[in-house]
């Protein structure tokens, strides 16, 4: 049973790939004209190409996505999103359902992956986490997308939690951030990722029902920075307990 449970999740690991590809080859083309046009309209354009390939992608894939919460953007207001991370699933799902132009941040050696690296360097800040030049830059470059007024979307784990607890410990960036550019944080709990793509696994796709959870934003009020982390992490590890089945 264990063996033909294996087979099917390989299969559908291919079928998954397969379909990603060939979906990712269609938005291509009109993603790259968003860089025509300035921003903030062309990346909400982008961004919602984007939406339109993930509601395809996930039917196909057999996961059809439930988001909640977003009435809690207000609109002419920029947020920070801090998504827990428990899966590469989390990263297709993410930015394309924050609701208006944003950007997320990610590693400078995704840009190496034909096509897909120009694509990635639309939807992103990039950054060489072993730079310290780099992370600075990307610093900035994330203070001009808020100044933009565009949301910035980040995994303040920093990586896949391949832990048994819930969240891992965050890193500073996110709330540094928030703090020294008085932006408010909207945590956001995504469920089931890790069902879908196991940290553990390779070639294996399980189709499951997913689930993004926007929570009540965050202000930075008088906060520093250690304390407004503590506050998010807190929230975001009892919603995701409370959630997870």
């Amino acid at each position: 049973m264990k063996n033909i449970r294996n087979i099917l999740a390989g299969l559908m690991a291919l079928w998954a790939l397969t379909t990603f590809i060939i979906t990712f080859l269609i938005v291509f083309i009109p993603s790259m004209f968003c860089w025509l046009i300035p921003e903030p309209k062309g990346q909400d354009i982008f961004i919602r190409i984007a939406r339109l390939w993930m509601n395809v992608w996930l039917q196909w894939v057999g996961c059809p996505l439930k988001v909640k919460g977003l009435e809690h953007f207000q609109k002419g207001r920029v947020y920070i999103v801090t998504f827990n991370h428990n899966s590469l699933m989390d990263v297709p799902i993410s930015c394309p359902y924050i609701p208006g132009p944003n950007k997320t941040i990610a590693k400078s050696s995704f840009v190496k992956v034909p096509f897909f690296g120009f694509y990635y360097m639309k939807g992103a800040v990039l950054v060489n986490r072993k730079s310290e030049e780099s992370r600075r830059r990307s610093y900035d470059k994330m203070k001009a997308v808020l100044k933009k007024g565009m949301h910035m979307s980040i995994y303040p784990e920093g990586t896949r939690n391949r832990t048994a607890e819930p969240l891992k410990k965050f890193h500073d960036g996110a709330f540094r951030l928030a703090v020294e550019t008085g932006t408010a944080i909207i945590p956001a709990v995504i469920l089931n990722t890790k069902k879908v793509l196991p940290v553990n696994k390779r070639l294996w796709f399980s189709p499951h029902k997913l689930e993004i959870h926007f929570l009540p934003a965050i202000e930075t009020g008088t906060k520093s920075t250690e304390a407004l982390k503590e506050e998010v992490f807190e929230i975001m590890k009892d919603y995701f307990v409370r959630n997870q089945h």
